[in-house]
């Protein structure tokens, strides 16, 4: 049984320099979910010693259809940076991959918090705490081998966290509170690559709202005493709409939004 610091080390050494490791719960079947959100302290205490500074939260495998997929079958968090969110001019950007360890792109919404959200499932008294809303690309990556893995380890590996990019905002006012609200779970998301269809999914994907993943993140984080609450000015992406899908150099992703209003992404990997 590795100790959480030796876990931590192997996995920051893994982020880092572009390693892999056999999955953690295959050396040991009593890591589970608890150890390794320990695991995720210690990776974040290091971070922020290096001078990271984190400025949200990514929320993962909040897609229940990709649960089977890929073996896991509950959402997990973990901690966006300064450095690995980008925000994308006129919703256009490029991004290297060097340095990411198996990349896949994830649509998603993305909220900014405008005040420290409720412990509530009123979706209108969540969207009362959100500042804005944007479409997003999570770049997620596996430091295991052919996405193989296990809840515990994806939620040490950093959520499998590698960068994210925001699109255009749309401002949440008081006149439109109400309609973001009715459409956030049931918009289409349509998602391309080199102007071909790839994916396609709603936003009931996502625990049937992108605002029931909000939810439960504050609910998670309510019995987690080592990690802080959620506070004003977080950007919170939500998790993806369709699969997690392959990237590489030279490939241009774009993401539409349908009727949810807001501007999609067009992203070209260098």
């Amino acid at each position: 049984m590795a100790s959480t610091t030796a876990i931590a080390d192997t996995l920051v050494a893994c982020q880092d320099c572009a390693g892999t490791i056999a999955p953690i719960t295959s050396g040991d079947p009593t890591f589970d979910v608890r150890r390794a959100y320990d695991v995720l302290a210690a990776i974040n205490a290091r971070r922020v010693a290096a001078g990271w500074v984190s400025i949200g939260r990514k929320i993962g495998f909040t897609n229940r259809t990709i649960w089977e997929r890929y073996g896991v079958y509950q959402p997990m968090w973990a901690p966006v940076w300064s450095h690995t969110v980008h925000f994308a001019e006129h919703s256009s950007a490029t991004l290297p991959l060097a340095g990411f360890v198996r990349p896949r792109i994830e649509p998603e919404v993305v909220f900014k918090l405008r005040t420290a959200p409720p412990s509530s499932d009123d979706p209108m008294a969540l969207i009362e705490a959100i500042e804005w809303v944007a479409a997003g690309f999570e770049i997620v990556q596996s430091v295991f081998p052919d996405w193989r893995f296990a809840a515990a380890d994806c939620t040490a590996a950093s959520g499998l966290h590698a960068a994210l990019l925001v699109g255009t905002p749309l401002p949440v006012t008081a006149d439109n509170r109400a309609e973001i609200v009715s459409r956030l779970p049931s918009f289409e998301l349509t998602l391309a690559r080199d102007g071909a269809g790839v994916d396609r999914g709603t936003g009931s994907n996502v625990l049937d709202s992108p605002l029931n993943a909000l939810a439960h993140l504050i609910r998670l984080l309510a019995g987690q005493p080592n990690f802080a609450p959620l506070a004003a000015g977080e950007i919170v992406t939500t998790g993806t709409i369709t699969d997690a899908w392959p990237i590489r150099r030279d490939e241009t992703w774009q993401s539409h939004y349908g009727s949810l209003g807001v501007e999609g992404l067009r992203l070209r990997f260098a």
